[in-house]
């Protein structure tokens, strides 16, 4: 008797060595350097070729997407100033999806509303905006604009004029007058009913407010218009027409809601596309392909793999999916599962795909737990000082490719493998990348852009599910 516990101590070990002595799986990460700032020049020829009155059939269109960092500021000169500012403008989103999603959950904190009428809208053009924007014709004859791509954002608005209070955009402000479409929308209808709080003004005409959550807002009328995506027009679209536009906007002119709400563009005009589209996002360094937006059949690629939509009873603005785990090296991380992110009856936790939010934002627990892996793969790496929200970070001076662990994200009927560049990126030109994932105290995950690079990302809301094809944007 008095053996056996070195009989159990040598199978312990040895059962030990079997399990974990399997190696790390690792991929080969081609180093590259923080993109230069730059500015984007559009073909006139693609604005003055539209399609008066399009068949039935065309039901598919598209539109190239370019990153927000194109309109910042001239004083914006140099790679590290522009990483910087997507930072900042990162933080503030988050905190404002954040807050939406905690302030549906808790219906009766209604303290900070704006005073009168609102829409319950925290995200999109504000410094903690949407990330990508396209060039839309507003009107008739179409006036182009630049406007604001927001999957965390359900209502359509431009800025109009008069202009009682507008931002410098880099376009003439839209003038409603000049545009046979234009009909602003009579209050008490059923189009301004879908306004949570709507206002109604001089001629009996219902008016909208938009707020964010760094206290910015655009308020106006709120009416129908057509707009034109290219060579394809889409009729009676409700948007708002804003006279106050007031805070950290910058260049463009407006905001294309592509949210789950009642108002967004796709809840208004998803019957002509079939109720599909899906966009592709390029690194900012890619000047070569473009990021791409399409609508319609074409968007659904043969080569995706979906998991569901969830539904939050709260709130409808965002894209809910279901994440069960993390994978680090090829090994499931311990601690990562489905019960950190479960989205509950009352509109808590959960986690969403945001096309406006850089940096994929975890739990805490669930960060850590993932964060801790990383550094165990990546123990061969030298490491160097945090920077910013990033607690791992390594200098990679010197070296042109290094290899690191692989990262998987494992949806709910949908393994996602990212490539090294998702998660490993320049925060500046001396060789520091780091490991772009971070953790939030908020109940709220949220899938970032920068780790959907490279991926199509299908909605596919006729069949309530949310698609990733590898490579997509070709």
């Amino acid at each position: 008797m008095a053996g056996k516990p070195v009989y159990v101590a040598i199978f312990l070990s040895f059962f030990l060595t079997i399990s974990f002595s399997a190696p790390l799986q690792y991929q080969t990460f081609v180093l590259t350097s923080l993109p230069q700032p730059q500015t984007i020049s559009w073909v006139s020829q693609q604005e003055s070729q539209v399609i008066e009155t399009p068949s039935e059939s065309e039901t598919d269109f598209s539109l190239n997407l370019h990153h927000v960092d194109s309109l910042s500021p001239s004083s914006i000169s140099t790679p590290e100033s522009l990483f910087q500012l997507r930072l900042r403008r990162d933080g503030v989103r988050v905190e404002a999806l954040s807050t939406l999603a905690a302030s549906a959950a808790a219906p009766t904190n209604v303290s900070g509303k704006p005073h009168g009428f609102s829409s319950s809208v925290i995200s999109g053009l504000a410094h903690g905006s949407g990330e990508y924007f396209t060039r839309l014709g507003v009107g008739t004859p179409a006036k182009y604009v630049y406007m604001v791509l927001d999957t965390g954002s359900d209502v359509v608005w431009i800025q109009c004029s008069p202009c009682r209070k507008c931002y410098t955009q880099s376009d003439p402000v839209f003038d409603p007058k000049k545009s046979k479409t234009f009909s602003g929308v009579a209050c008490g209808s059923p189009l301004c009913r879908r306004l949570d709080s709507p206002g109604c003004g001089s001629q009996r005409k219902c008016l909208y407010q938009v707020s964010y959550g760094d206290g910015s807002f655009t308020v106006g009328d709120f009416s129908t218009e057509t707009l034109t995506f290219r060579r394809r027009r889409v009729k009676n679209i409700a948007l708002g027409c804003g006279h106050d536009n007031e805070g950290l906007f910058v260049g463009a002119g407006g905001l294309l809601g592509l949210g789950r709400g009642k108002l967004s563009f796709p809840s208004q005009a998803g019957r002509r596309f079939g109720k599909k589209f899906s966009y592709c996002l390029v690194d900012r360094s890619a000047s070569s392909k473009p990021s791409s937006l399409l609508f319609g059949e074409s968007a659904v690629s043969r080569k995706a793999v979906f998991t569901p939509l969830l539904t939050n009873p709260k709130l409808d603005t965002f894209y809910y999916v279901g994440l069960n785990g993390m994978s680090v090296g090829g090994a499931r991380v311990p601690g990562i599962t489905a019960s950190l992110f479960k989205l509950d009856a009352s509109g808590n936790g959960g986690v969403i795909v945001d096309s406006g939010t850089s940096v994929t934002r975890l739990n805490r627990p669930a960060y850590v737990a993932l964060r801790d892996a990383f550094r165990a793969g990546a123990s061969n790496l030298k490491r160097g000082p945090d920077f910013s929200l990033f607690d791992t970070c390594f200098d990679l001076s010197g070296k042109t490719e290094v290899k690191v662990p692989t990262v998987v994200m494992h949806f709910t009927g949908a393994d996602v493998s990212l490539p090294a560049s998702n998660y490993l990126i320049p925060v500046d030109s001396n060789g520091k990348f780091c490991f772009a994932f971070a953790g939030t105290m908020s109940g709220l995950s949220i899938i970032g852009n920068i780790q959907q690079q490279g991926f199509r990302v299908v909605f596919d809301l006729a069949s309530n599910r949310v698609g990733f094809t590898a490579n997509g944007c070709a």
